[in-house]
């Protein structure tokens, strides 16, 4: 444990902006709460900050001192390294500003804003960019993995739609990356994660899209889902690349337009997003209600801000969460096969897994575009467990690692790096493939001393 002076804190808190709060703060346990209640850590201090002064401040106190130094956005965080054990953490969830440029189709965004905060202004303006699937997800986070919802079918993965970013390195700098200024560096956090620095501000291209979208469930009972994903994956090859159907096998919720007697029972779900004309909506997913005979659906034209808000009472803060994923070219029989099994052997009714349709305008940009390189992935699949119990912690852990050992064979042997827990250090190559190499030589160069390492961390080459 490193041993700061209460001098050098209280110099440290003065020169700040935002509120600098320690262990006897009020208020502190709630500060270092996070959406994953499986994590518990104990910073030493944790500074709100209050804009990039406070970030630039935080950076150079941390590398002076010698402390560990965590960065904590807006949203999930799977993995826990939002928070850190007697180090500082900067918390940038109160820097949310959105400012939207609806002429030139350009978003400015601060890393505290969630997808909530992003939608509510770019819809005002029928805009939007691919971001995910929950409003409650953090932008920054989400950006920094790569980045994927239900337009990248249409319009690529996130980090396709940044167009440059304001970072502070490890050496307290304020740089401009794009594509032309600090290629490198620029290249890297498309997909890198937090490595390289902390990026103060994100430029977006935007889309015309919504405000209404044409979306919904089709559910069926789970008896009819070996049948129905053989013809979801003949009919994924030809749909539109404007509509996005992913998959999603649990216990069904109470939902209202589901009967009483199916609340609670295993059900595989469609859910639909076609972004495209309104009134194409229910051609289009015609063939999706035809997988199989449904025990319940609710389809119709919503606004595309609603949509995304759709599965935020499934991802509460405050549960227990441990994910395990794979990234699927194709979903083989014997994966089908597996999913069978372990749905079969439910451990929580909270939790789910589902496979995120993405391909499309995703495989067409070349692997070394950027740092994010699984290209070749149709589908994110994820395990997502989830319970309340700590008493439960070793047998919904031990179905989900179950599962994901089941289906390796099936799978691509790439992964989405947001999708993946603290555990998980060793697979950070498979989730950068051919650009790992360039990315230690981009982290040697920003962050030769490895100060951002509380993250999926890429070693620079010195360490």
């Amino acid at each position: 444990m490193v041993t700061v002076s209460n001098s050098a804190i209280d110099e440290f808190k003065a020169a700040s902006r935002g509120p600098l709060l320690l262990p006897d703060t009020a208020g502190f346990d709630e500060a270092r709460s996070i959406w994953n209640g499986m994590i518990d850590r104990r910073p030493a201090m944790i500074l709100r900050c209050a804009g990039v002064a406070d970030v630039r401040r935080g950076v150079a106190f941390a590398r002076e001192h010698g402390v560990p130094l965590a960065v904590r956005g807006g949203g999930h965080n799977i993995a826990g390294s939002a928070l850190c054990d007697d180090g500082l953490v900067l918390d940038l969830s109160s820097m949310k500003s959105v400012r939207i440029d609806p002429t030139g189709r350009r978003a400015y965004v601060e890393p505290g804003a969630t997808l909530a905060d992003f939608d509510h202004e770019a819809q005002a303006f029928g805009l939007a960019t691919p971001l995910g699937i929950n409003s409650t997800t953090g932008v920054a986070g989400l950006t920094l993995g790569g980045g994927f919802g239900w337009l990248s079918r249409k319009y690529g993965m996130t980090v396709d739609n940044l167009i440059a970013a304001d970072v502070v390195t490890a050496d307290g700098e304020l740089l401009h990356a794009s594509a032309g200024s600090h290629e490198d560096l620029f290249w890297a956090i498309r997909g890198g994660g937090g490595n390289f620095g902390v990026v103060t501000r994100f430029e977006f291209a935007l889309h015309p899209v919504g405000p209404l979208i044409y979306g919904g469930l089709v559910v069926l009972p789970f008896a009819q889902a070996k049948d129905a994903l053989i013809k979801y994956r003949a009919a994924a090859p030809d749909m539109p690349e404007d509509l996005s159907v992913w998959v999603v096998s649990r216990l069904a919720p109470p939902l209202p337009f589901l009967p009483p007697e199916v609340h609670g029972t295993p059900v595989i779900v469609f859910a639909i997003c076609y972004s495209g004309p309104v009134d194409n909506g229910p051609a289009v997913s015609a063939p999706v209600r035809n997988f199989g005979t449904p025990v319940g659906e609710h389809l119709g034209p919503m606004p595309y801000a609603m949509w995304q808000q759709a599965f935020d009472p499934l991802l509460t803060p405050g549960a227990r969460n441990y994910w395990k994923s794979h990234n699927i070219g194709e979903i083989q029989d014997g994966l089908i096969d597996a999913l069978l099994d372990a749905i079969d052997t439910l451990p929580s009714p909270q939790c789910e897994i589902f496979f995120g349709q993405i391909g499309a305008q995703t495989s067409r940009v070349p692997v070394e575009a950027t740092a994010y390189s699984s290209r070749d992935t149709q589908y994110a699949m994820n395990v997502h467990g989830r319970w309340d119990d700590p008493a439960d912690d070793e047998r919904c852990i031990g179905w989900a690692r179950a599962f994901f050992d089941a289906a390796a064979p099936f799978a691509l042997g790439s992964v989405y790096v947001n999708f993946m827990t603290e555990e998980e250090g060793g697979r950070v190559a498979d989730a950068y493939g051919p650009n790992y190499a360039r990315l230690v030589a981009v982290k040697s160069r920003y962050d030769a001393g490895n100060l951002f390492r509380c993250n999926q961390n890429i070693r620079p080459a010195a360490q």
